[in-house]
C-alpha cells in the first residue's frame, strides 16, 4: 500500500518538509488520528501518489538501479516467500506468514504517523510539530516510536536516545555497520549526547 522504497522515502521526506501542514503533508496528524493512520491512502491526492513527483524528493534513490528495481518489483518479491511458505505449511502458513505479517507491519508503521503525533512525551520541545515519543510504539515499530527524537534529528540513524528507549533498528544498523554493509551512518551529535 505504501509502495516501494523510492515512493516510501520520498513520502517520508515530504512529511518532514511539511510536517502537520494540512495541504502538503501526505499524512498530516492535524487532519485527525484516522487520517494520519490510514485514511490518507484511501482518499489520496493525486500528487501524493505521483511517482514522477516523488522522484524529485528521492533523487538519490531514483538514480540507483537497484532501488528502481526494488521500487518496481517490491510486490513480486513476496511471491517466492509465498511459495516457500505454502510448500512448508500450506495456505495457513501463507496467510499468517505473509498476509497477517504484512498487515501487522503496516499498522505498526501507521501508528507512528498517528499515535506518535498524539500521545507520549517530548524530549525536544523546540521541535515545531506535535511529534511525541511513545514507548509502546517504540517497541512495536523497532524504535521508530521515539518520534519526537526522530523529528528533532531526522537524518540520525539512532532514534532511541535515552538508555531505556529501546531501538532495535539501531541495533540492526550497528550489526550491518560491523559487517561493512552500512556506511555513512549518521550518529547523534555531541550536543545531543551531552544533553541526555
Amino acid at each position: 500500500i505504501e509502495g516501494g522504497p523510492i515512493f516510501w522515502v520520498a513520502g517520508h521526506r515530504i512529511h518532514h518538509l511539511h510536517t502537520e501542514d494540512i495541504v502538503h503533508d501526505p499524512y498530516s496528524a492535524k487532519r485527525g488520528f484516522w487520517w494520519s493512520h490510514l485514511l490518507w491512502m484511501l482518499y489520496p491526492r493525486a500528487e501524493h501518489f505521483d511517482y514522477a513527483f516523488y522522484k524529485k524528493y528521492a533523487p538519490d534513490l531514483a538514480k540507483d538501479r537497484y532501488y528502481r528495481w526494488l521500487d518496481r518489483y517490491f510486490l513480486v518479491l513476496q511471491l517466492p516467500l509465498a511459495l516457500m511458505l505454502y510448500a512448508w505449511g500450506g495456505w495457513s502458513f501463507v496467510i499468517y506468514g505473509l498476509v497477517v505479517r504484512v498487515v501487522a507491519l503496516w499498522h505498526c508503521t501507521w501508528l507512528i504517523n498517528s499515535a506518535s503525533h498524539a500521545f507520549g512525551y517530548r524530549t525536544f520541545d523546540e521541535v515545531a510539530d506535535n511529534s511525541r515519543n511513545l514507548w509502546w510504539a517504540g517497541i512495536l515499530a523497532y524504535g521508530e516510536g521515539w518520534h519526537n527524537n526522530h523529528h528533532a534529528y531526522p537524518n540520525m540513524a539512532k532514534a532511541g536516545l535515552k538508555w531505556w528507549e529501546i531501538d532495535m533498528t539501531w541495533w540492526a544498523i550497528q550489526g550491518l555497520r560491523g559487517l561493512g554493509l552500512a556506511r555513512n551512518v549518521v550518529l547523534p551529535p555531541k550536543e545531543v549526547r551531552d544533553r541526555l
